[in-house]
């Protein structure tokens, strides 16, 4: 068992509450449980309790063992002189304030009813090969109930990656359009490369490119050459990497950047197929600056998905279509960035964007309107997601992908089932029904 079941418990007060008593034999009666405390300090506040003749109002401790107080050395910490209640599984000592007054007790253990400690058992107990703890029991869940949870995970999805680039803003000194390189760079690097896209946008300032967007060539040997992938001038194998680094070596000398560009061991290759190299992404990025004069405004007033698909699919230089690395020719076409690509960078980049820049305006419809356009997106389609679609989660556009993957990272794979709805309604029907 985890503390967190007890939390659970508390909370919605699912326990035999007859003839409740401290362990001090004081009668209690439960006004008001208190609610969760996201901060340090005791978890629930604002309780207010009968215990015995007198109302209290303050704080709920929970713990597994009462000597678990003793462990977290509350004794010693005055926000928990607040506690009013000490509700635990096992009572094993009894424990004091600061003051040395002791904290009246509750024990669960015998109050907890078994159908619903086996129900939370067997979900904690779940395969951890199976993707979803809850998968034998789902079939009695609801269509609604899921719906509502992926919806639910969706926004707190969207809210995350939101916040993530309003800190970039923040950073870049409340900057859009550096902020709209900075995310749109780390987007280019996916998953594999996002990490050193992120730096290489912070080391390569965005007035610089745009002064020489106008030569796509420029272009590149900025990218590349901050990003540590160009050979050196007496490694050039070919005239257009000479040119490339040529390029570069002047820039870096009149732009004094040298000092801040990455080593070529910092970029991750295993793995990758030859379209995905991070000197190939470099390249369609490149491409997509010396398109644009602007980064953010088109990102932020494209009126739907195909506008910007068309603005990320910018075609790259004829050598980048014939070449995964400097230097090195392939053996035939090198495919350019795929539809599904951009659909992705809208996502993961665009929309957060979009709702961060909103979230700013206090725009409550440009929030929803840029979550919107997840449903434009056609779904993903992922090994973490099958299991989702074998037991018929509605799954049919980008916004249910999103939703679907936010529930299995942030809920299903850390087995956080109390805090799911799924899970809840789960458990709810194993909660027996008071006595009249």
């Amino acid at each position: 068992m985890q503390e967190d079941f007890l939390h659970y418990v508390w909370q919605h007060q699912y326990f035999d509450k007859a003839s409740l008593r401290t362990e001090q034999g004081d009668a209690i009666v439960v006004l008001k449980p208190g609610f969760r405390n996201a901060d340090a300090g005791p978890d629930f506040l604002g309780a207010r309790l009968m215990i015995g003749e007198v109302e209290w109002n303050g704080a709920v401790e929970i713990h597994l063992r009462a000597s678990d107080w003793h462990r977290h050395q509350h004794q010693h910490d005055r926000k928990y002189d607040q506690v009013i209640l000490h509700v635990v599984h096992t009572a094993d000592q009894p424990v004091h304030r600061t003051n040395g007054s002791e904290v009246p007790a509750l024990a669960l253990q015998p109050r907890l009813d078994a159908g619903l400690l086996y129900a939370y058992e067997a979900l904690m107990a779940a395969d951890e090969v199976r993707p979803l703890p809850c998968a034998a029991a789902l079939p009695t869940v609801p269509e609604v109930t899921r719906l509502m949870m992926v919806e639910r995970v969706l926004l707190e999805r969207v809210e995350q990656k939101a916040a993530a680039v309003q800190e970039l803003h923040e950073r870049s000194g409340y900057d859009w359009e550096t902020t709209a390189w900075q995310v749109l760079a780390a987007g280019f690097g996916f998953k594999k490369n996002a990490e050193p896209l992120t730096r290489l946008a912070q080391a390569l300032p965005l007035p610089v490119l745009r002064r020489h967007r106008h030569d796509l060539a420029q272009t590149e040997a900025l990218l590349l050459g901050q990003a540590g992938l160009l050979p050196a001038a007496d490694e050039a194998t070919d005239d257009y990497c000479a040119q490339l680094r040529r390029e570069y070596d002047f820039l870096a000398h009149k732009y004094q950047l040298g000092g801040t560009a990455l080593a070529a061991h910092e970029w991750n290759f295993l793995r990758l197929r030859p379209a995905n190299f991070p000197p190939v992404r470099l390249a369609q990025l490149a491409a997509l600056i010396h398109a644009q004069p602007r980064l953010f405004q088109p990102l932020l007033d494209a009126p739907d998905v195909a506008t910007l698909a068309r603005m990320l699919l910018a075609p790259v230089s004829e050598y980048w279509q014939h070449h995964y690395r400097p230097g090195v020719a392939a053996t035939g076409k090198v495919p350019a960035l795929g539809r599904s690509s951009a659909h992705l960078l809208i996502s993961n980049v665009v929309v957060p964007l979009r709702v961060a820049h909103a979230q700013s305006l206090g725009d409550r419809e440009g929030v929803e309107a840029a979550v919107e356009l997840l449903t434009q997106l056609p779904r993903e389609q992922n090994s973490v997601l099958a299991p989702y679609e074998a037991l018929r989660f509605q799954h049919r556009s980008a916004a249910d992908s999103q939703g679907l993957l936010a529930l299995q990272r942030g809920y299903c794979q850390p087995r956080r089932c109390l805090h799911c709805a799924i899970g809840s309604r789960i458990l709810q029907r194993n909660v027996p029904t008071p006595a009249p």
